[in-house]
């Protein structure tokens, strides 16, 4: 993790499943992968992050992992699937909330918990800064934060965000609107 500095760093804050790698998708709502070997990085992310990266973007994952709190997954697991995103991946950091919702924590998103506390510790200016996210939990988390927020539409079977500054199919996508605007 990084060390608090002064804010001046431009952030990409990323969720994790439907974002980086596949969702598993049943009955039109998406779920993390259960093991290590389930993990698909989605086609472009790659090239998507080490363009960002170019433009000076600070990387962080932001992602809950309620099925650890409900028992249907490990930490282990979780934390074996975050170290190969790392490994395979240019991110800084990575942010997991672990509870659910009857948690009441303040890092579940549509918490700004998460980003705030990756903020802090990388100098971000969140006004500069983006949340890019497949589902209304992240855009609202995004917006909380006071990030600009874009929505990667799966069309999942299931509550909608409400507002965001750009809809796009993918994160190649995604970092081609961010930089299109950063560069603008």
């Amino acid at each position: 993790m990084g060390v608090d500095r002064e804010v001046s760093a431009r952030a990409v804050f990323l969720d994790r499943d439907g974002v980086l790698n596949a969702a598993v998708v049943r009955d039109g709502r998406p779920y993390p992968p259960q093991r290590v070997d389930e993990l698909v990085i989605l086609p472009g992310v790659r090239a998507a992050l080490d363009e960002l990266r170019r433009a000076g973007f600070v990387l962080l994952v932001v992602t809950n992992q309620p099925d650890v709190a409900r028992g249907a997954q490990t930490r282990e697991v979780v934390e074996a699937i975050h170290a190969r995103l790392r490994a395979e991946l240019p991110l800084d950091a990575i942010y997991c909330c672990y509870h659910d919702d009857a948690d009441a924590c303040a890092c579940r998103k549509p918490a700004p918990g998460l980003l705030l506390d990756g903020a802090r510790a990388f100098g971000v200016d969140l006004a500069a800064s983006f949340m890019v996210g497949d589902r209304w939990r992240d855009i609202e988390a995004g917006a909380a934060a006071g990030c600009r927020t874009v929505f990667v539409d799966h069309q999942y079977r299931e509550r909608q965000p409400r507002a965001f500054d750009a809809r796009v199919a993918s994160l190649s996508e995604a970092s081609a609107w961010i930089l299109e605007g950063a560069t603008t």
